[in-house]
């Protein structure tokens, strides 16, 4: 789709993605810039979204809104949406993209070795981050009759992981089912819910498994290259899209062939 089809796909919707600042958020909020979306950009980081907003066209400006965020907290999810509120009126779309995947020495840690601290800090963000960004941004697409959630899972809670710990990937299965759940809850008032589950892509979370690592899962791909952020926004848009209206509480495997069912 080339950037003239894309600037009406989105006009007149606000559209918040969580962990924005780069890698596939940053794709993500690129892609609904690009297609006519105010978009709310969130973050941990202020530097690192303010950096990656800089590198927009000068077009975009007055439609990326950059917000500090940790959405493992309500505090902060709540100005969060406030502050969508205040600038773009409301949030139509929300992508649940946040996430973290400890590693140690390049390594995951087993569970024997697991801190419980880590195990909940991988919940609260991945998992219970998802969950507080959903409750706050529910009402205004109650409000307007329409709205779009989208979690960003992975592969790793589909199926076994020789990469990511546990905590990630009971992290990523919780996401799926929280969609499910909430797809139900929430379709009769034109809001759908559904989950992308990504594969190996090219991210700096990928790039901390190390070099190794990344090149023997390449060989398991059949479409022989790790995935793009461009890969996961093309997959993002579409479950926004009108053209996915009457998908609900699926699981789109973006993934080239590594894993299939």
């Amino acid at each position: 789709m080339d950037q003239t089809s894309q600037a009406t796909t989105f006009a007149g919707k606000v559209a918040l993605v969580t962990g924005a600042a780069r890698g596939i958020g940053f794709a993500i909020a690129t892609r609904f810039i690009n297609a006519g979306a105010d978009v709310v950009l969130a973050d941990l980081s202020e530097s690192d979204l303010n950096a990656s907003i800089s590198t927009l066209s000068s077009d975009y400006t007055g439609r990326a809104l950059a917000v500090r965020a940790d959405v493992s907290k309500d505090t902060d999810i709540t100005r969060m949406v406030q502050a969508a509120a205040a600038r773009f009126g409301r949030v139509d779309i929300l992508v649940n993209n946040a996430g973290i995947s400890p590693k140690h020495g390049g390594r995951k840690a087993r569970v024997e070795e697991m801190l419980a601290a880590e195990w909940r800090q991988v919940l609260e963000v991945n998992l219970t981050g998802a969950f507080l960004c959903c409750r706050a941004c529910l009402p205004h697409m109650r409000a307007a009759k329409w709205g779009r959630i989208i979690n960003i899972a992975s592969v790793a809670g589909r199926t076994k992981t020789e990469i990511a710990g546990a905590h990630y990937a009971a992290s990523k299965a919780g996401m799926m089912a929280l969609a499910r759940t909430l797809a139900v809850e929430v379709g009769s008032a034109n809001i759908t819910v559904n989950s992308i589950a990504p594969g190996r892509i090219e991210t700096p979370m990928a790039t901390a498994a190390g070099a190794e690592l990344n090149q023997a899962y390449v060989a398991r791909i059949p479409v022989g290259r790790l995935g793009t952020g461009e890969d996961i926004a093309a997959a993002v848009a579409y479950l926004a899209s009108e053209d996915a209206a009457f998908l609900t509480g699926v699981t789109l495997d973006v993934n080239g062939g590594s894993f299939m069912i």
